[in-house]
């Protein structure tokens, strides 16, 4: 098989723990920094692109001082994620060229995570794999849930691909995944073909099949990027 020139991890080196699968029923613990706060509530959702941030009402929401919030707005506009509107922040968008090119380095590097998963998974990280497919199948209807199962689930094969930089590099790229209004999974019928795509995935990492893995999850982000695509198209004919 290939390996793309990506060496081996050397037998006694650290890798990143295995991402636990925690239980559908039981919220998840929230960060506790304003610069998590704030991401993590772009990241679900509560804040979309275009949306006002204001550093007094952040500090109050979240429950810490204005002068946190103040450096973590600071950093999330270095990092492109909130854009000026005047004097105000916002939550930035993306344009259609900018979806375009973060969709290919997603294919790539996501292709890759995969390809390493199958080579270095632990036998209870492909488990949790495969019961993340098999629970997330009650999901296929409900869009919103489904959003966040898939993003748990992307996340573990970026942890079972053992390679610190490919997960920090895939951590900023799913920031950016974030600016984006919609989810494709919104689309109908987008969820189940999504789960029978996951599932293939898995079939792949679990037969150690690197070539499999990869093509698998690049097909994925096609298939996504095509969906929203049309999504896109549809929503301008609905605004004329």
């Amino acid at each position: 098989m290939q390996d793309h020139g990506v060496a081996q991890l050397d037998a006694g080196a650290k890798v990143p723990e295995p991402f636990e699968r925690e239980p559908m029923t039981t919220p998840r613990s929230g960060p506790t920094d304003a610069y998590s706060m704030i991401l993590d509530a772009i990241d679900v959702g509560t804040y979309r692109p275009g949306d006002r941030l204001v550093e007094s009402e952040l500090a109050e929401r979240f429950g810490v001082s204005r002068t946190p919030v103040r450096e973590a707005l600071q950093r999330l506009e270095t990092q492109s994620l909130l854009a000026r509107d005047g004097r105000s922040l916002i939550v930035a968008s993306l344009d259609h060229n900018q979806m375009a090119e973060l969709y290919v380095v997603r294919g790539e590097l996501e292709g890759l995570a995969a390809r390493l998963a199958a080579r270095h998974a632990t036998t209870e990280e492909v488990r949790v794999l495969r019961e993340m497919v098999e629970e997330d199948d009650a999901l296929r209807d409900n869009p919103a849930a489904l959003a966040r199962a898939n993003r748990r689930f992307h996340k573990q094969i970026h942890l079972a691909s053992h390679n610190r930089y490919l997960v920090q590099q895939l951590d900023l790229v799913h920031r950016s995944m974030a600016l984006m209004a919609t989810s494709s999974l919104a689309v109908d019928g987008r969820g189940a073909i999504a789960q029978d795509e996951h599932d293939r995935i898995v079939q792949m990492i679990e037969q150690r099949d690197e070539d499999g893995a990869d093509e698998a999850l690049r097909t994925h982000i096609s298939v996504a990027f095509m969906t929203r695509l049309k999504q896109e198209a549809a929503q301008r004919k609905e605004e004329g």
